[in-house]
């Protein structure tokens, strides 16, 4: 290999120097070749020599080049934070779609270019309010550690969580329901959707549940049912499905003998804990990612801490502020505004956090007496590779969703399913209440009484 190859392959030098020679720094006087080869050279220390005609060409070339560098860097930046500005995605995601390399000095200059951010960090991370929400946050852990760590609401909620299954919507979606009563399993709508008509399933699509999924592969001794084509009800505004369970349960590749449907929960319907100014304990069980059966238990997030609990979310990344605004923006289009202190939704969810994201929709969320009080529909969610986060997540109360499935039941007359109901809100004073009075609104409606 010779003199002027070795430089090329250094890599930090241009490759056209032309003409040059190198000067032994020990013996100036002692000059190389370029054309020499480099194996007497090792361990030696040279300056490289050039014309002065050259010397003076190559200087305003790698100025030229530090120009077009700079520009080149100018251009991967505007295309970082297009990319990241126009599909909502994190910084991350935005600067591997750009197959940028100086991830340094780019986050530098997207925070030159966004100077506003410094202003809604400042707003949204005052003074000690983490490190005060952070210590709220760790005593409410201890309570949730205290209250889920009594052996008898932990036998408890393991008795009701064999209610809960796995809803499989086959080549469509996995997800999470339980057992209502009898053979209905209540659910979440947004999992069939585009895949019903008229309330029925379409004909190729095919439902099941499975129960007792708890153990991983190959050791997972499961059974499931298979579902009917006609849903008994579906609400897309407050999320929920109620789908009928065919009678004949199965075990994968094993004949069996007949088995039942686990006891619904219907009966343990509960109002939403109060939590006034402190949080209160509750706990999800489900199927995150369509996977085994998993626990987790956390605490309500209280209406007027909700924007504190997202500005908390996103204090660790502070000092990157285009990420803060990437996500803002993100959760901001999936309405995350609406279920805020004073908006329209605020009343009409229950938030919490939760790592039960993907798979476990339809989850009943316990509190700790072990009353199912609601129905786990989704959260605010932002995508880093290979991974989701959510901000927030929220349920909505199963004695509202309870309300609405009599109401609709009503409506479209089908007094069998009613006859139903209302034997099992006999066990239940909330939702006696509730059958009562909406008995009471159909007798004082004029078009029933005119119709008797």
């Amino acid at each position: 290999m010779t003199v002027e190859e070795a430089l090329k392959r250094d890599g930090r030098f241009i490759d056209d120097l032309g003409k040059f020679k190198l000067s032994d720094n020990e013996n100036p006087n002692i000059f190389t070749e370029c054309t020499q080869k480099v194996d007497n050279l090792d361990q030696k220390a040279f300056k490289i020599c050039l014309p002065l005609n050259k010397r003076v060409s190559d200087e305003k070339q790698q100025e030229n080049s530090g120009a077009s560098n700079n520009l080149q860097q100018e251009r991967e930046t505007r295309r970082v934070s297009d990319v990241a500005k126009q599909s909502g995605v994190s910084v991350k995601t935005a600067l591997e779609k750009s197959d940028s390399s100086n991830r340094k000095e780019i986050y530098d200059l997207l925070r030159q270019q966004f100077p506003d951010l410094k202003k809604l960090m400042e707003e949204r991370f005052t003074g000690d309010s983490y490190q005060e929400e952070l210590k709220l946050r760790k005593e409410n852990f201890g309570k949730i550690q205290q209250s889920f760590s009594e052996v008898h609401r932990v036998r408890k909620l393991l008795k009701l969580g064999e209610s809960v299954c796995k809803i499989v919507v086959k080549d469509v979606c996995k997800g999470t329901g339980f057992v209502l009563f009898d053979n209905f399993i209540l659910t979440n709508a947004h999992l069939f959707k585009g895949h019903v008509d008229e309330k029925k399933f379409q004909v190729d699509t095919d439902v099941l549940a499975l129960f007792d999924y708890e153990e991983p592969e190959p050791d997972t001794n499961y059974y499931y049912f298979t579902c009917e084509k006609t849903l008994i009800d579906l609400d897309v505004e407050l999320d929920y499905a109620v789908i009928e369970l065919n009678p004949e349960g199965q075990r994968p590749n094993k004949k069996t003998k007949k088995i039942k449907v686990p006891p619904g929960l219907l009966e343990k319907f509960g109002p939403v804990p109060k939590s006034g100014d402190k949080d209160s304990e509750a706990c999800i069980i489900g199927h995150p990612a369509g996977g085994v059966k998993k626990m987790d238990p956390t605490f309500i997030t209280a209406i007027e801490r909700r924007e504190q609990a997202v500005n908390d979310h996103l204090h660790p990344y502070k000092d990157t502020l285009f990420i803060v605004q990437s996500i803002t923006e993100l959760i901001t289009r999936q309405g995350i505004e609406n279920i805020m202190m004073g908006r329209n939704k605020a009343d009409s969810v229950v938030t919490y956090n939760t790592f039960m994201y993907h798979g476990s929709s339809g989850s009943p969320v316990f509190d700790a007496l072990g009353r199912v009080f609601g129905l786990h529909s989704a959260g605010y969610t932002y995508g880093f590779p290979k991974d989701t986060e959510s901000v927030i997540e929220f349920a909505h109360p199963l004695l509202t969703i309870f309300k609405k499935f009599v109401g609709n039941l009503k409506e479209k007359g089908d007094d069998e399913m009613l006859e139903k109901i209302a034997e099992e809100a006999k066990k239940n004073t909330h939702l006696k209440t509730i059958v009562g009075a909406e008995q009471a609104d159909s007798d004082s409606d004029p078009e029933s009484m005119d119709s008797s």
